[in-house]
């Protein structure tokens, strides 16, 4: 097996950038959701409540971008944002977890998500210290953390997964729908499931467990369309614990560099 794609989301729920290699620190891979919206009271906002945000492009020197972040969108200008590192520092949320202390992008960034977005409680915030943001411990260790991810530093889907999902549905799923960091190939459908530890390059990562999966992916990556798919299929093959499930997430037990093509070995 090897790596098909890699894919980083500078800012959470924004646009896919697909990138050659990526370098994976302990939180995940560099320039991956360092960075999110969140609203007056710090709770975060994502294409789940707003599927828009798939049209916001961020880039990150990561990505290819000359700037810390580069904000663009349909109609709207460009905008550069660097590090607030003297940005108000106050709390923000992921869904029910406890908060994080973040910094505030400011003004001139608030006013373009509300050109954009339309909605003027609309704030960019920056993931100073991702070690203050731990995992849950069932599925972790101490010291193990992650930045704005929905629950693990890195995530894997396999095409094969896709295909025979797609099978399923009698439909073409994207693998997009998945928002992976890592896409790998492979013959045998869901094989992922079984893993408990996988080498990527010359980078180790333990499965922490497998993905449980949302409404966001039946948001069409290109139309924008909400529909049923993929999660009324995933309910007929894929539902236990009362939820159902796609992908795995990886914690990294080393730091290095991964590319497209290289080998992924199971452990």
């Amino acid at each position: 097996m090897r790596v098909t794609a890699l894919n980083l989301h500078p800012v959470k729920s924004t646009a896919i950038r697909s990138v050659d290699s990526a370098y994976i620190g302990l939180a995940g891979l560099r320039g991956d959701r360092e960075w999110m919206i969140v609203d007056d009271a710090g709770d975060m906002v994502s294409a789940r409540e707003m599927n828009q945000l798939f049209t916001i492009v961020a880039d990150t020197p990561q990505t290819g971008g000359s700037a810390d972040l580069t904000l663009s969108a349909p109609g709207a200008e460009t905008i550069e944002i660097s590090f607030p590192y003297d940005g108000r520092l106050a709390p923000a949320r992921l869904f029910t977890r406890p908060h994080t202390k973040v910094r505030y992008a400011g003004a001139d960034a608030d006013a373009w998500l509300a050109g954009v977005l339309g909605r003027g409680d609309l704030h960019l915030v920056w993931c100073e210290d991702p070690t203050q943001r731990s995992l849950n411990p069932e599925f972790s260790r101490s010291g193990d953390h992650a930045v704005f991810q929905d629950g693990y530093p890195v995530t894997l889907a396999s095409t094969a997964s896709v295909t025979q999902l797609s099978q399923w549905a009698s439909n073409d799923l994207a693998v997009q729908r998945f928002r992976a960091n890592v896409i790998i190939d492979g013959e045998e459908a869901f094989v992922e499931d079984e893993w408990s530890a996988v080498r990527i390059g010359d980078v180790p990562f333990r499965v922490a467990k497998a993905v449980d999966r949302c409404v966001m992916t039946t948001i069409d990556p290109i139309s924008l369309d909400r529909g049923k798919e993929p999660i009324a299929t995933l309910a007929k093959h894929r539902r236990w614990d009362g939820k159902t499930w796609f992908a795995i997430h990886l914690i990294p037990d080393a730091e290095g560099e991964i590319r497209v093509g290289d080998e992924v070995l199971p452990l």
